[in-house]
């Protein structure tokens, strides 16, 4: 099944987002058909706070080696790591992936939908097989954080060509199921806590991305097994060493192949 096809089942696509190929190669072996980054993550293994483009070499080098998986890779490149359409457009068709996440912000604050609309449109013409998921963040920093603006940056970045709208923030369910009724793209948010994939299908969702969910739980999860260690209590069960260590040797022979 293509990437875009993923976008149209009855349940939501579930993508889950990766930080290293470990976590990647761990969400594959779990059995999702696609695979995407996490610009937070990927700053923060590197020891960078998120955004202001700091995350494109890290992305680079990760996505170099995911895009061999057997899966859908879909990279988030921030705003694009340039002003310039055209070195955005020639960055996305080199990365190899399946699809990208672009989003219209910089600094905290949403900029003129032109913008990204402009760099949509050179990715289309440059790599035209690319899912460009366009990430609105009216709800994320709210700014203009109402379903009639949403809905109007989501046809500007539809009509430049982009395949998805990505809506950030959009957590209560009326708002979620106005938004994918009035966008005439497949809807993406984030996991919303007591919202099931099935329900948000119901409202019209077509992807649902943990963003840097996994991430922060792996550094509660690391930080819980240590200090279980320390107070006596049961260690929580993991994946064995061993398989772990397979699953690296089967990815070393893959990249050799």
């Amino acid at each position: 099944m293509t990437f875009t096809a993923l976008h149209d089942q009855d349940i939501p696509l579930l993508l889950p987002n990766a930080w290293d190929v470990g976590s990647a190669l761990a969400f594959v072996a779990a059995g999702f058909p696609a695979v995407g980054t996490t610009s937070f993550g990927v700053n923060a293994s590197t020891g960078r706070p998120d955004a202001g483009g700091a995350s494109r070499d890290a992305t680079v080098a990760l996505v170099g080696m995911l895009t061999i998986l057997p899966v859908h890779i879909s990279a988030d490149i921030e705003d694009g790591y340039s002003d310039d359409p055209a070195e955005v457009a020639d960055f996305v068709a080199g990365l190899g992936v399946a699809g990208v996440n672009l989003e219209d912000s910089a600094d905290g604050r949403l900029v003129d939908p032109g913008i990204p609309a402009a760099k949509i449109a050179a990715i289309r013409r440059a790599a035209p097989h690319v899912f460009v998921n366009a990430r609105i963040d009216s709800y994320w920093f709210h700014e203009d954080d109402t379903v009639a603006a949403v809905v109007e940056r989501a046809k500007t970045y539809a009509d430049a060509g982009a395949n998805g709208i990505f809506v950030p923030g959009a957590s209560d369910p009326a708002t979620i199921e106005q938004l994918a009724a009035a966008i005439p793209l497949p809807l993406n948010v984030l996991v919303t806590p007591g919202l099931s994939l099935a329900r948000l299908g119901e409202l019209g969702v077509r992807r649902v991305s943990t963003g840097s969910l996994p991430y922060r739980v792996a550094i509660d999860a690391a930080v819980e097994v240590a200090a279980a260690v320390r107070d006596g209590r049961a260690v929580p069960s993991a994946t064995s060493y061993a398989e772990s260590q397979q699953r690296l040797l089967d990815f070393a022979a893959l990249r050799r192949a």
